[in-house]
């Protein structure tokens, strides 16, 4: 059976994936399709993949390094985490209104800027506990500095729109 960490922090992902998708449903359909975009995009089917499988990996690695955290009895660095955590979904669901819904190009582009660093930030606290699930939540601040070149590269593209 699941731990109740693991279910907290499955929620609070999956609550980021579906504040984002919400913003993007329309604009993924209609106004995306019409942006300039680097050769380097991938196909628009790759990223419900990715990003289903960066969530999972988050709610694991971030529910066993809580739960590790709490065993060692240190409160303090277990809300430090927990409040990282809730900052970084914060971000990721952002994103999402900033690109997709309000079509804001720059600002969006810095989001994920912030993004790829908290991201960052997240994989650096869960090493610091567990250094294997570091090393397993690694892909998502490579897949958040991806993000952020190609939001940098879209911005570029279209200026002016």
């Amino acid at each position: 059976m699941p731990s109740r960490t693991l279910l907290a922090t499955g929620l609070g992902t999956a609550a980021a994936a579906v504040i984002g998708s919400l913003a993007g449903r329309s604009g993924v359909e209609t106004w995306y399709p019409t942006l300039k975009k680097p050769p380097y995009v991938p196909p628009s089917a790759v990223f419900p993949v990715a990003w289903t499988s960066l969530y999972a990996d988050i709610a694991v690695t971030s529910a066993s390094t809580i739960d590790k955290l709490r065993a060692g009895d240190d409160a303090a660095a277990t809300r430090n985490y927990v409040a990282a955590l809730g900052a970084n979904l914060a971000l990721n669901a952002s994103w999402s209104w900033l690109f997709f819904k309000a079509h804001k190009l720059g600002p969006s582009a810095v989001a994920a800027a912030a993004l790829a660093l908290s991201s960052a930030d997240l994989a650096r606290r869960t090493a610091k506990v567990t250094p294997r699930a570091g090393v397993a939540l690694a892909p998502y601040p490579l897949w958040c500095t991806f993000a952020t070149v190609m939001s940098s590269d879209i911005w570029r593209l279209n200026r002016g729109r």
